[in-house]
């Protein structure tokens, strides 16, 4: 570990080669058409007993949580349709001049689908009903597209091992978990893996999507990160013949709908305790060494409810991940009092522990080893806020705002260092912005507009912040000059020094509008 003079020398020397990268890269990129549809349609046909089309029936969809109405007449063919409407249960009622009211009661609809609902009148007074019960259609004939919902019950309540969302995704047929030597498929800890396979393809093809705003690393091409699993109602994931309004990937599509407000308030709180006492002794990790500590406490609240019943709603969640991990270390050494003809690896090996045990070699024998554990703290709050407002039954809006901060101390940084003290620091800050706008000017005439962006800020800091030519290694100046020792790796041995590339940094927001 740096000492507080040796980091103050680095923040002098080396944080202004980070804020130029951070400025450098900040990438903005405007789209009209990459946002994708979030919401889900209402679509079906209105006819009487002889199979006639109804024109100007009234049709009326009614949310059960939330009580906002949506209304709209068939046209001279009796078909009808109403978009923009948030993944809910509802009730639909269509009423004509000489028939039976039809009501359809808990109709669901999921997030990116369209439902076809016919309704058949029967002569009669309209005070009389005629009531049918919503189900789910063996087979969606409004789209070619291939895929599955994960319902808001599976969301909510299967029990998730580190409460990550994505991993919900291997649920949909023809995913896979990506393979370690993937494009950046290692899971990083307390973050989770941020990418799966899917139909065929690469885990860097996804296209990630939260209320129809793109939330992938426009850098790496992952889900940019992951939201609390408290604020997803549901999701979608398409990966075969999706619609062209996607765009963007040519991998699946995600497409995750935030929870919102009720007309009942309603809240949680957990807390999630996790560590070593529980665990069994790791096998490189032997009796006479100390076990290699893990600590992890994941907590949180969340709550939601109306600000005006009917009319305006609220949901805030907060989630907190305190994890404190040992990595298992069991690294050869040179024998004790190796030395060089070179002064400067000789200096170098003054850098490296003492041998605390041995290992086994090929072909027989004992290699002197350094055996202990490094440590991997993680640091991560999460904050959501969502708010909708139904001003009219012709008006809505609703936006969505997740910012999530977080720190983390990689000791190997990729598995190169084998030894504590090296590695470095990696602190981030990811927001996300989701406005939607919908207003329907006439039956047949609606306008949706939606924005929003997406921001990741996030800085490499190397541990060990030392100037190799003051520091007697017979070593040139780091690049840039003073800001560490550079990355030794002996193959198959041992590594020292700072990861590659490190100190670096980059700051990336990337804004989406969409009017249709």
């Amino acid at each position: 570990m740096p000492t507080p003079t040796q980091r103050n020398f680095f923040l002098s020397r080396g944080f202004l080669f980070v804020r130029c990268m951070t400025v450098l890269t900040i990438v903005l990129a405007v789209s009209a058409g990459a946002p994708g549809q979030s919401t889900a349609t209402l679509q079906g046909t209105v006819t009487d007993p002889s199979n006639a089309a109804v024109a100007n029936a009234t049709v009326v969809i009614r949310s059960v949580s939330t009580g906002v109405e949506h209304r709209t007449a068939t046209d001279s063919a009796g078909a009808y349709f109403i978009p923009g409407l948030l993944p809910d249960v509802y009730r639909v009622e269509v009423t004509a001049s000489g028939f039976r009211k039809f009501v359809v009661r808990d109709l669901k609809l999921d997030v990116a689908t369209t439902v076809s609902e016919n309704a058949h009148l029967v002569v009669g007074a309209v005070t009389q009903e005629i009531d049918v019960t919503g189900g789910v259609p063996l087979v969606d004939t409004s789209t070619v597209s291939v895929g599955q919902v994960i319902e808001d019950k599976t969301v909510q309540d299967i029990p998730l091992n580190g409460r990550h969302f994505v991993d919900l995704v291997n649920l949909v047929p023809g995913t896979v978990t990506a393979p370690q030597n993937g494009f950046l498929a290692d899971p990083l800890a307390g973050l989770g893996q941020l990418g799966v396979d899917t139909a065929g393809q690469r885990e860097n093809t996804t296209n990630w999507l939260v209320n129809g705003i793109n939330l992938n690393d426009e850098l790496q091409n992952q889900v940019t990160f992951q939201p609390s699993i408290d604020t997803v109602a549901e999701f979608k994931v398409d990966n075969s013949t999706f619609p062209a309004e996607y765009g963007r990937n040519s991998g699946a599509i995600v497409n995750i709908a935030t929870r919102s407000g009720t007309n009942t308030y309603h809240g949680t709180a957990f807390e999630y305790i996790r560590n070593n006492f529980f665990d069994a002794r790791n096998y490189f990790n032997p009796v006479g060494v100390p076990q290699s500590k893990f600590n992890r406490n994941n907590f949180g609240a969340d709550f939601g409810g109306p600000i005006r019943k009917n009319k305006a709603f609220f949901f805030l969640s907060y989630e907190g991940l305190r994890q404190k991990q040992g990595i298992t270390l069991d690294t050869p050494l040179p024998p004790p009092g190796s030395t060089s003809t070179s002064t400067a690896i000789t200096n170098l090996l003054k850098l490296l522990p003492q041998p605390n045990g041995t290992i086994p070699i090929k072909g027989g024998g004992t290699q002197p080893a350094f055996l202990g554990s490094a440590t991997l703290p993680v640091n991560l709050d999460i904050g959501t806020a969502d708010l909708s407002f139904n001003f009219t039954q012709k008006d809505q809006l609703h936006g969505y705002y997740a910012i999530e901060v977080d720190h983390r101390f990689e000791p190997q940084a990729g598995g190169l260092d084998t030894f504590p003290g090296w590695g470095d620091t990696r602190d981030a800050r990811r927001q996300l912005l989701t406005i939607d706008e919908s207003h329907q000017f006439a039956t047949s005439l609606t306008n949706d507009v939606r924005l929003g962006f997406n921001r990741v800020h996030i800085t490499f800091l190397p541990n060990g912040v030392f100037d190799p030519a003051t520091e007697g290694l017979g070593l040139p100046p780091g690049v840039p000059t003073g800001v560490g020792l550079p990355l030794i790796n002996v193959l198959g041995n041992f590594a020292i020094g700072s990861p590659q590339g490190d100190p670096e940094g980059r700051g990336d927001t990337t804004v989406f509008w969409r009017i249709r």
